[in-house]
């Protein structure tokens, strides 16, 4: 199956779809907006606790979140706690939970427009009350923390959100009774609850080196020469609630750049809506996992995806994201790894970076010192995953705490 979007109606099917594939700080002031941090030294050494039995609903609406979530629920089943996974379908997100083996239930498919999501998130969260009401989770978690922060309080569960994107709306439509929010230490924005801040991103995760490694052969089996020069682009359909009012590629520079990039060597495009025509040649047929080995095996990454240009900052992999947000002061994430670390550059048009794509192809710079760019980046971050069960399963059991001290 190929990595380009491939949408179905929402009105197609109201019944959900059901998949089966057999110390930081302790918690206070919830309702709060105090702060926390976790550094990669706090995470190395806290030490295991065993957690009584607790009960998390995961709420996913996007590949992102997939691979996000993916070893977290891992590790909390492993646990032995019981994880229900909902989800609003958009692009690979339900084949990618099928593919990593997790159970899941499609409440709801994505739709284009900004009405259409609208109206897709509310037929969503009332399916998802339904299921949350039947589980009956201790903790509600999800990234952004919307549906989770509406539908908590009703079921008298707790909620955990992690955010990395500052969006106005986002905020104006996350009820303020979230209980906690995990966010990177680089983000700038507003966030409900008690905002905890740790030293990584979403994307470390999955690609952190304990949770990630590279399998050239993967790409092998599916055509792909990893030896060869490879570039990859990446183009998103600008739709997400946070991407209102932002744009990224101009068609005509999308068209130059493959042009150029074609001369030079193999060009893939994934995009999140269907690549004309005089494009469609260079999507790659190849499962959606194993995107992130041909990440790893790419000489130059560019694209208007932020979440992708970070996963290829993070594999080292010479990453340009382009977006019109950086006219007003871009996200501290990429502020972070184009300033701290170098490892991603940003424009705020296409031909700023056309030009850029033009000097690396004219005088690239040798894969080591971005793999020591890298490895000074690895130093300073957590394994995210970690992190996140910690906090998911700190918040379990005050959860549990509190329901019996209600019933002692």
């Amino acid at each position: 199956m190929n990595l380009d979007s491939s949408k179905e109606s929402d009105a197609k099917d109201d019944s959900p779809i059901r998949t089966n594939l057999h110390d930081p700080s302790s918690i206070t002031n919830s309702g709060s907006n105090v702060e926390t941090s976790t550094s990669a030294e706090s995470v190395r050494q806290t030490n295991a606790q065993s957690a009584e039995s607790c009960r998390f609903l995961v709420s996913i609406h996007h590949p992102a979140q997939a691979h996000f979530y993916r070893y977290i629920i891992k590790e909390l089943r492993n646990s032995g706690h019981l994880v229900r996974v909902c989800v609003r379908d958009k692009e690979m997100t339900a084949e990618l939970l099928a593919t990593f083996g997790i159970e899941h239930e499609v409440l709801a498919q994505a739709q284009d427009s900004l009405a259409g999501t609208a109206l897709s998130q509310a037929k969503y969260e009332s399916k998802l009350l339904r299921e949350a009401w039947l589980f009956q989770p201790d903790v509600l978690t999800s990234i952004g923390g919307i549906e989770i922060s509406h539908v908590a309080p009703i079921v008298g569960a707790r909620s955990l959100a992690f955010m990395d994107t500052p969006s106005e709306l986002a905020y104006r439509l996350t009820a303020p009774n979230i209980d906690i929010t995990c966010v990177p230490v680089a983000y700038k924005g507003k966030a409900r609850g008690e905002i905890r801040r740790y030293e990584g991103y979403h994307e470390l995760a999955y690609l952190h080196p304990d949770r990630f490694t590279y399998e050239p052969d993967q790409l092998r089996r599916y055509g792909v020469n990893p030896d060869d020069r490879l570039f990859i682009l990446r183009l998103v359909d600008w739709g997400a609630y946070h991407d209102v009012g932002q744009s990224g590629f101009e068609q005509r520079v999308q068209h130059e750049l493959v042009s150029l990039l074609d001369r030079h060597g193999e060009v893939y495009i994934t995009s999140e809506k269907p690549l004309p025509p005089s494009l469609a040649e260079y999507n790659p047929d190849i499962p959606p996992h194993l995107i992130h080995d041909l990440l790893s095996a790419a000489d130059i990454y560019i694209g208007d995806s932020g979440t992708m240009a970070t996963e290829a900052a993070l594999l080292g992999t010479p990453a340009i994201r382009v977006s019109s947000v950086v006219e007003q002061g871009d996200m501290g994430n990429f502020i972070e790894l184009h300033e701290k670390y170098g490892l991603l550059d940003i424009f705020a048009n296409g031909e700023d970076a056309l030009a850029r794509v033009k000097r690396l192809l004219d005088e690239p710079t040798s894969p080591d010192t971005w793999e020591k760019k890298r490895k000074r980046l690895l130093a300073d971050k957590i394994d995210v995953t970690t992190f996140a069960v910690q906090q998911l399963e700190q918040l379990g059991r005050r959860s549990r705490h509190d329901e019996a001290s209600i019933y002692a």
